[in-house]
C-alpha cells in the first residue's frame, strides 16, 4: 500500500486520477497491474468493434441498394444482404461482451482501490489523538469514510470506465469523419459536441443546487417526523399532535417544492440536450443527403452518419449524470484525503523503544497541561505511586482528576514537567508497550456490540475460552452469565445496553483481569453505581488491585479508605495528602467532602429501608386485609 499521504483538489478530475494511481496501479500487486492492461486493451478493442457496428449497417444497406460490389477474391455470399445483417448483430454483442470482460477485469482492481484506502483511513483514525475524536463527531467521521470509498467507485467507473472510452470514441468517429467524409463533418460533431457538453455542464450545475435544497428539506422533514415519534409520550402529555403536524407539513412543503423544480429543471435539461443535438443531427444529415443526391455518397453512407451519430447520443445522454458522480466523488475523496492529512497530537519517537517495566514504580514530576492554553488544568503537580501500592486521586468536578489518567495512557502529552514509569518517561516510549502494560477500568463501561465472551477477551484476544470463564467467574459474574440462555454467547446489545450498569463494569473488571496488566488505572470506576452495587463491584475491584501498582481516580471517597495514600486536588493543585485518618484529622478539603458523601449514603440508606418497610407492609395488607382497606397505599402505581 502506498505510504506516502495524498490530497485531492476539488474540481481537478485528472488531478485525483494522478493521486488515485498508485491504487489503480499497485507496485506490490503484479496481478492486477495484468487485470489493468487486460482491461484497457478490451477497452480499446470494444471501442474498434463499435465503430464496425454502424459499418455493419452501412454495408447491409447498401447491399439491399445494390450498391455493394464484392472483390473478386471474395465469394459474394458474404457480402449479401443477410450475412451482412448478421454481421452487423455479431459486432454488436461482440462490442457489449469486450465491455463487460473489460468492466469484470476491472472491478477487481477498483474493489482493491476502495479497500486499500478505506483500511488506510481506519488506522489513521485510531492513530489520531483523544483530542480530535472529542471535537468530532464518529457518525460523521463514518460518514467521510462511506462517502470517500462510494467516490473512488464513482470516479473509476464513470472516468476510467464511462468518459476514457467516451473519449476514445469521440476521437475515432472524427478520425473517420475526417478522412472519409471531409472537415465539415468534423466541425459540426465538434461543435454539436461541445454545445451539448457545456450546456449539460451549466444546466447541472443549476440542478445541484435545487437538489441540495430539496435534500435539505427532506432532512428537515425526517428530522422532525423521527423527533417527534421518538417523544411520542410528550406529545401525548401536552397534546401538541395538531402542531407536531403542522411543523411536519411546512417541511414537507419545502421538500414538495424542491422537488417538484428538480423534475423541472430536468424537463428543460433533457430538452435543451436533445434541442442541441437535434440541430447538430439535421446538418449532418443535410450535408450527407446532398451528397447523396450528387451521387458523392451512397445510400449506406446516409445510413452510416444517422447510425453512428446515434451511437454518439447514448454516451452523450449520460454527461449530465457522470458530471455530477464524477464532481461529487471529487469532494467525497477529498474530505478522505483532508482526513489524511491530519497529524496526530501523539507520536512515538523515531527511535522509542518499548516500555520495560520492572516493579510499575509511576512518578509525576512537577507535571502542567491545558486542553486549552487559556485555562491551566494541572498547575504543576508531584507524587509517586510505589510499585505494588495503591494511590488515589479525589477532589471536585474540574480538579483535573482524569486528566491524569488520559495523561498516564499518553493520550495527551504534557505540556512541562514528566511522567515515568520505571524511571522511563512516557514520551520516549513506544505507545503500544506502554498501554499495554496498564489496566483500565473506566467510570462509563461501553461494551461492543457483540457476545459477553467476546467483550471479555478484548482484554487478551488470544485467550483460551476457559480463560475467559475463569476471569468472569474471579469478577464475580461468572453465575450470572450461566444463568442468561445463551450463556457466554450473549449478545451485549449496542453500547452493552442490554446489561446493567454493575453487569458491565464486572465485564470491565473480567477483561482487566484477563489482560493482567502490572499496573491499574481505576478511573470513578463505581462512581455511576448505586451503593449497594458498589460495594459489590468493589470487592471484585480489590481483587484486580492485589499486588499491582494502582492509580484510583475517585468521586465516591468510601471506595478509596483502603488506598496506601489519598491525594486530594484543588483546581489543578494538590491541596492535601495523606491516608484516610491523616486526612480527616487535617480537618480540610477532604474532611468536608467525606462529610457530605457520608450524609448522602445515610440518606440513601434511610430512603431505601423506607421502600423495604412499605413493601413489606403491602404485602401484609394483602395477606391480612382491614375493612375497607385495598391492600394498595394511595398514590401508588398498581
Amino acid at each position: 500500500m502506498p505510504s506516502k499521504t495524498v490530497s485531492a483538489e476539488s474540481g481537478s478530475t485528472l488531478q485525483t486520477i494522478r493521486n488515485l494511481w498508485p491504487y489503480m496501479w499497485p507496485a506490490e500487486r503484479p496481478d492486477l497491474k495484468l487485470r489493468v492492461v487486460q482491461a484497457t486493451v478490451f477497452l480499446v478493442l470494444a471501442k474498434l468493434v463499435l465503430m464496425l457496428v454502424p459499418y455493419g449497417f452501412k454495408w447491409a444497406t447498401d447491399a439491399l441498394d445494390g450498391e455493394m460490389k464484392a472483390p473478386g477474391w471474395m465469394p459474394a455470399l458474404l457480402l449479401g444482404p443477410v450475412m451482412l445483417v448478421v454481421a452487423y448483430n455479431v459486432f454488436r454483442v461482440a462490442q457489449a461482451g469486450l465491455n463487460q470482460l473489460r468492466d469484470a477485469l476491472f472491478a477487481s482492481v477498483g474493489q482493491n482501490a476502495v479497500r486499500q484506502l478505506a483500511y488506510k483511513t481506519f488506522v489513521h483514525m485510531h492513530g489520531l489523538s483523544l483530542r480530535f475524536h472529542l471535537e468530532r463527531r464518529t457518525g460523521g467521521l463514518s460518514r467521510i469514510i462511506e462517502r470517500g470509498t462510494k467516490g473512488i467507485e464513482a470516479i473509476v467507473r464513470f472516468t476510467i470506465l464511462n468518459t476514457a472510452p467516451t473519449i476514445l470514441e469521440f476521437v475515432l468517429v472524427a478520425i473517420i469523419f475526417g478522412f472519409v467524409y471531409g472537415w465539415q463533418y468534423v466541425a459540426v460533431t465538434a461543435v454539436t459536441i461541445y454545445l451539448y457538453g457545456w450546456f449539460t455542464i451549466r444546466a447541472s450545475d443549476w440542478r445541484i443546487q435545487i437538489r441540495r435544497d430539496m435534500n435539505a428539506s427532506d432532512t428537515d422533514a425526517n428530522t422532525k417526523a423521527i423527533d417527534s415519534l421518538l417523544n411520542f409520550e410528550t406529545v401525548k402529555y401536552f397534546g401538541n399532535e395538531d402542531m407536531e403536524a403542522r411543523r411536519f407539513d411546512g417541511a414537507m412543503a419545502g421538500y414538495e417544492r424542491a422537488a417538484t423544480k428538480v423534475w423541472t429543471s430536468l424537463g428543460w435539461l433533457n430538452f435543451g440536450q436533445a434541442f442541441i443535438f437535434g440541430v447538430g443531427m439535421l446538418a449532418m444529415m443535410w450535408l450527407s443527403a446532398r451528397a447523396v443526391q450528387a451521387g458523392e455518397q451512397t445510400l449506406g453512407d446516409f445510413v452510416f452518419i444517422n447510425a453512428m451519430l446515434i451511437q454518439l447520443s447514448i454516451p452523450l445522454n449520460f454527461i449530465g449524470f457522470i458530471y455530477r458522480e464524477i464532481r461529487q466523488g471529487l469532494t467525497d475523496i477529498e474530505q478522505m484525503f483532508d482526513l489524511l492529512d491530519v497529524k496526530p497530537e501523539v507520536t512515538d519517537k523515531p527511535q522509542a523503544k518499548d516500555l520495560v517495566v520492572r516493579d510499575g514504580h509511576i512518578v509525576f514530576d512537577d507535571v502542567k497541561f491545558a486542553y486549552d492554553r487559556q485555562r491551566p488544568i494541572l498547575k504543576g503537580i508531584s507524587f509517586k505511586v510505589p510499585a505494588g501500592k495503591s494511590v488515589a486521586i479525589v477532589g471536585p468536578s474540574g480538579a483535573g482528576k482524569s486528566t491524569i489518567s488520559r495523561l498516564l495512557y499518553r493520550f495527551y502529552d504534557v505540556q512541562d514537567g514528566s511522567i515515568t514509569i520505571d524511571g522511563q518517561d512516557v514520551r520516549e516510549v513506544t505507545q503500544k508497550s506502554l498501554r499495554s502494560s496498564i489496566g483500565m477500568v473506566p467510570q462509563d463501561t461501553v461494551l461492543f456490540n457483540d457476545s459477553i465472551r467476546y467483550n471479555i477477551r478484548y482484554g487478551r484476544i488470544d485467550a483460551s475460552d476457559a480463560e475467559v470463564e475463569q476471569a468472569a467467574e474471579l469478577a464475580q459474574i461468572g453465575d450470572f452469565i450461566r444463568s442468561l440462555p445463551d450463556g457466554f454467547d450473549t449478545m451485549v446489545g449496542e453500547r452493552g445496553l442490554k446489561l446493567s450498569g454493575g453487569e458491565k463494569q464486572r465485564v470491565a473488571i473480567a477483561r482487566t483481569i484477563l489482560k493482567a496488566p502490572p499496573i491499574q488505572v481505576l478511573d470513578e470506576a463505581t462512581s455511576a453505581l448505586d451503593t449497594a452495587t458498589e460495594q459489590e463491584i468493589q470487592q471484585a475491584l480489590d481483587y484486580v488491585s492485589e499486588g499491582r501498582t494502582t492509580l484510583v481516580i475517585a468521586h465516591r471517597l468510601s471506595t478509596v479508605i483502603g488506598c496506601d495514600e489519598i491525594i486530594v486536588l484543588k483546581e489543578g493543585l494538590i491541596a492535601e495528602r495523606g491516608t484516610h485518618a491523616d486526612l480527616l484529622d487535617q480537618n480540610g478539603l477532604y474532611t468536608q467532602m467525606w462529610a457530605r458523601q457520608s450524609e448522602a449514603i445515610e440518606a440513601e440508606r434511610k430512603l431505601r429501608e423506607a421502600r423495604e418497610t412499605d413493601e413489606m407492609g403491602i404485602v401484609v395488607r394483602k395477606r391480612f386485609p382491614l375493612p375497607g382497606d385495598t391492600g394498595t397505599p394511595s398514590g401508588s402505581d398498581n
